[in-house]
């Protein structure tokens, strides 16, 4: 809608600094409260039937007439304001544009989450508030704001899944919480699918005391009965009968030991001055065209930094079993499941959020903000195409054609 620029220059009269624009006493305030005020009397009006001042609005037959207002402070990027409700004299108004119980605008609600969501401390969230908006929010209220979240979280947790996702990385994170008086290293669990349109989605947030495998195929039952019915490639890290309990619920599904899960492992044994050393003679293992050609350069790199290192060659040793499924694949799968391992990266993100907290006081707190933060980078992850998807979505279908149908016909 276009604005009379005469009405702006009449509103504009006098002016002569900021202060007088959008100080405490400024113009925006000031405007926010006239037409806030003049949108609800004018829901009352419809309400009613008949206008304010109206001489025949009380010979109407509904009995019911205005009856005076209420003060309410709002609280929006204009700051904080306080405006006039009008009522009606038998209770029924109910305003649109605030509501009976609302004391903030909308969107006002959703910077206190984008900034809770980017590890901000309710303490912090409300001296940024004061500072920027002159708005003086309790600790409690941006709780409570951030509190409604767990009703969104539930029925994320909940939701339908996809019948088939091409790709599904199984991870933990370890985050300091308190539980049962303590403060204590819990573990999430994170799953990420990867759909057979190339697009990632976290299938969800689980907590647990410690990282176990009779915890995920309680994770992946659930995963299941949410309507998940297959998968073809299983990524995971080393732990101990996780590739089990994958095979327990999903028979079909090839369990991959994750690479990148196992590079970066290894490269933590190793200073940074010979990382780039060691992690080309790691590629060679796991770019080698065959699982017989990569055994050959696993032998050639224990050769060369067993002496130094001879934990990384006894890991990859110990989990061969679990690695040369994926030389198997052809070159498009393998490049998908390079080029789409979330995992990592994610939790790289996540414990950016979390590092500043320290420990969290409960079990929902810390599930509250890792959700706020996954919102974010969900979001960067659907604006960015998949390299080398086409490739793998071909390749797919002529290994396991015949299940991408049976999850088509059972939709």
């Amino acid at each position: 809608m276009a604005l009379d620029k005469e009405l702006i220059d009449k509103l504009l009269e006098g002016y002569q600094k900021p202060e007088d624009l959008v100080g405490e006493n400024g113009l925006l305030k000031q405007l926010t409260k006239a037409l806030v005020e003049r949108a609800l009397n004018a829901e009352l009006t419809h309400h009613l039937g008949y206008a304010k001042n109206d001489p025949d609005g009380r010979g109407r037959d509904s009995g019911n007439f205005r009856n005076g207002t209420s003060r309410k402070k709002l609280t929006g990027d204009f700051g904080q304001v306080d405006i006039e409700v009008p009522r009606d004299r038998e209770g029924h108004f109910e305003p649109q544009i605030v509501g009976k119980h609302q004391r903030r605008f909308d969107g006002f609600d959703d910077k206190i989450l984008s900034m809770y969501a980017r590890g901000m401390s309710t303490r912090e969230i409300q001296g940024h508030l004061q500072e920027i908006y002159g708005v003086e929010l309790s600790p409690s209220l941006i709780s409570d704001v951030t509190d409604a979240v767990m009703d969104e979280v539930q029925q994320w947790q909940g939701r339908q899944l996809e019948p088939l996702y091409a790709i599904v990385y199984l991870d933990v994170l370890f985050v300091k919480m308190r539980h049962e008086g303590r403060v204590v290293n819990r573990a999430v669990y994170i799953a990420v699918g990867v759909k057979m349109d190339g697009l990632k989605d976290v299938l969800g947030l689980w907590t647990s005391a410690t990282e176990g495998a009779k915890l995920w195929l309680a994770i992946l039952t659930e995963l299941r009965n949410r309507g998940l019915k297959d998968i073809f490639i299983a990524c995971v890290d080393g732990l101990k009968g996780f590739p089990e309990a994958i095979e327990a619920v999903y028979p079909q599904t090839l369990v991959q030991l994750c690479i990148v899960h196992l590079v970066r492992g290894s490269l933590n044994y190793v200073p940074w001055k010979q990382r780039k050393d060691v992690a080309a003679d790691l590629r060679a293992i796991y770019t080698a065209a065959t699982a017989e050609a990569a055994e050959l350069e696993l032998k050639r790199f224990r050769e060369k930094w067993d002496k130094a290192y001879a934990t990384i060659g006894l890991m990859w040793q110990r989990h061969w079993e679990r690695i040369i499924p994926f030389f198997g694949f052809p070159p498009g799968i393998r490049k998908a499941m390079y080029t789409t391992n979330a995992v990592e990266s994610l939790n790289m993100s996540l414990r950016k959020i979390i590092k500043t907290r320290g420990s969290f006081p409960s079990e929902q707190a810390a599930l509250k903000l890792l959700y706020l933060a996954l919102k974010n980078v969900v979001a960067k992850w659907q604006r960015n195409s998949l390299v080398h998807w086409k490739e793998a979505l071909n390749q797919f279908t002529i290994l396991w054609g015949d299940r991408i149908r049976a999850a088509v016909a059972s939709v």
